[in-house]
């Protein structure tokens, strides 16, 4: 159980962080998660094995997700195309009618799907697993088991959104699209370059400060609804697009470590936690269940921060000398010999 317990937290942790602590479903929906987690947890599985096992890490992550968000919104809730998904109209805003698609709904929700959905999670217990944080976590059953219940997720999340937008189904050529758009990201994530095991020198920001950027990055971006006009559509992307660069850069230096990668994964469920009181939820459901929702979610994101600190602070990776010696174990709470 110890050997599966990742396994089992990302199944479930990615569809709790996508759906409710987003502020889509109320607390009285929470058993849903069981229903949505073959597609979130699943797929979120798949892809981190996947990256972890090629060795292209999160360039392939990264990539894959946004091939679960064109699948998810183009495919099976069809909200890229549906001009009244939900009753909320999303599409109005930016219209491109050439493509039939929102400009303002597009990217944003592709982007939380990538950068929430699927990052979050995965980043989230990837630092909370210690000296397995790159290892591979299921065996050749377990990925045939995980891919089958991924596409049992695919019917479920079909038939709940087929629902909830009364029987909405987006033209021949949308889905098409969608479909081909979906297996060409797959192709290009495993053309990635393997990653490099080389590290550079050079400074990086204290964590701190690394929480305090994807905070800001993910308000700018989790905002681009809110902002008014235009100006959303481009501060959002921007804001993400530059801190990217940013921490592309900083993770290939050695001073880059766990404590960094833990920032970024908190900034992400304070971000939605957050967020999550200025939404109105898909459900009909009365104002004080969903703030309290909102508050019980939070609390929950609190715990699994919690959780992960704890993880993070018993385990020390190796410390490596710039000066070229080997690499010391050092032990928690212990400062690195020299």
């Amino acid at each position: 159980m110890r050997r599966m317990g990742p396994v089992v937290s990302l199944f479930f942790v990615a569809p709790f962080v996508a759906e409710f602590l987003l502020g889509d479903l109320p607390v009285v929906m929470l058993p849903v998660l069981l229903a949505f987690a073959p597609m979130y947890g699943g797929g979120a599985l798949l892809i981190r094995e996947v990256a972890r096992r090629s060795g292209r890490g999160w360039p392939m992550m990264l990539t894959l997700a946004l091939a679960f968000a064109v699948l998810e919104e183009g495919l099976l809730t069809q909200s890229l195309f549906n001009p009244n998904y939900a009753g909320e109209h999303l599409l109005q805003y930016a219209y491109i009618p050439a493509l039939g698609i929102g400009g303002l709904w597009t990217p944003y929700v592709l982007g939380i799907h990538v950068l929430w959905s699927m990052a979050t999670p995965i980043a989230l217990v990837e630092e909370s697993s210690g000296f397995r944080r790159e290892l591979p976590w299921l065996g050749r059953r377990g990925l045939w088991v995980t891919g089958g219940l991924f596409v049992v997720g695919w019917v479920v999340f079909f038939a709940i959104s087929y629902q909830m937008s009364d029987g909405f189904l987006a033209s021949p050529a949308q889905l098409i699209s969608a479909a081909s758009i979906t297996m060409i990201l797959v192709v290009v994530a495993f053309a990635l370059p393997r990653r490099s095991n080389q590290a550079a020198l050079g400074d990086v920001p204290r964590p701190w400060v690394v929480f305090l950027a994807a905070a800001i990055a993910g308000a700018l971006f989790i905002g681009m609804t809110f902002l008014p006009h235009y100006s959303g559509l481009f501060a959002g992307p921007v804001a993400v697009a530059v801190l990217a660069v940013l921490v592309s850069r900083w993770a290939k230096r050695m001073s880059w470590g766990h404590w960094h990668r833990y920032a970024l994964a908190v900034a992400g469920l304070f971000t939605y936690a957050w967020h999550a009181f200025m939404m109105n939820g898909v459900t009909i459901s009365e104002r004080i269940v969903e703030m309290v929702s909102h508050v019980v979610f939070a609390v929950a994101a609190a715990v699994l921060a919690w959780r992960a600190y704890r993880r993070v602070r018993a385990y020390q990776p190796a410390a490596v000398d710039t000066a070229g010696s080997a690499p010391v174990l050092v032990a928690a709470g212990e400062a690195p010999k020299r």
